[in-house]
């Protein structure tokens, strides 16, 4: 098996990494040598996870991803730190109601959107004028199964996942060629995040899977350490399905 190659001169800013895929994907770009700035909301939870990172390694900037102080921040704390910002990783997203669209409060549709979609624009944009626009790099946004194609009860979650696979379309388009863009579509990871989607009856959601699993972090880390690799210097403008076979299963009854 070819191993990625090691990037030790690489700087990622990856959001949304105090847990669960953000800290998978942090984990997986440490672990290859590049240093990386991580962002989430809690103080203590960022703190927890730059002591596991390695606080050599890793800095961390808490804030609301669709504040555009916070997005403006991060990208001088990651110049301040590190000189550089090489890869950008939006994974900072939030799914606050599940039900049917047809009922669906407006405002609530408009913070999912203003958080999942508009905040990875606004950081996208920061490290493109800060140091992508002339020195490359590449950036990854983490979408979801549920934003190509039609997911019961979390509708608004989709709607803003559909979004950012456009938005990675538009990304790529005009970052070319100096910033590939491409996109990374999980299905259900094992993360607090999703834990409504299988707590309590994990067994049966993994068997719709051919792979007999749900995702884990580590998975999604993969995908976008790949991403982010010289391996993928002719990759841009696509969605990765990392979804352990789901799809195989469409149609079949």
């Amino acid at each position: 098996m070819t191993e990625l190659p090691e990037l030790s001169g690489k700087v990622a800013l990856v959001t949304g990494a105090s847990r669960g895929i953000g800290y998978g994907i942090a984990e997986a770009l440490v672990a290859r040598g590049d240093r990386v700035c991580i962002t989430g909301r809690g103080e203590d939870a960022l703190k927890e996870a730059v002591e596991k990172l390695g606080s050599d390694r890793v800095v961390a900037v808490a804030g609301k991803a669709a504040d555009e102080a916070h997005q403006a921040a991060v990208v001088e704390r990651t110049m301040e730190a590190f000189g550089r910002v090489d890869f950008l990783v939006n994974n900072a997203g939030t799914n606050p109601v599940f039900g049917p669209i047809a009922e669906l409060d407006l405002n609530v549709a408009r913070k999912v959107y203003e958080t999942n979609v508009i905040s990875a624009l606004g950081f996208a944009q920061q490290t493109w004028k800060a140091w992508q626009k002339d020195n490359g790099g590449a950036i990854v946004n983490i979408a979801s199964i549920a934003g190509v194609s039609a997911s019961p009860f979390i509708g608004a979650y989709g709607m803003s996942k559909a979004a950012m696979v456009n938005l990675t379309l538009q990304l790529a388009h005009e970052f070319a060629p100096v910033v590939r863009v491409n996109a990374i579509a999980p299905a259900v990871i094992k993360t607090k995040f999703a834990q409504a989607l299988y707590e309590g009856r994990e067994a049966e959601a993994a068997a719709a899977y051919p792979l007999g699993r749900l995702g884990v972090p580590a998975d999604i880390g993969g995908a976008a350490a790949f991403l982010t690799s010289e391996q993928s210097d002719w990759v841009t403008g696509q969605t990765l399905v990392v979804d352990g076979g789901l799809f195989l299963n469409a149609g079949v009854h």
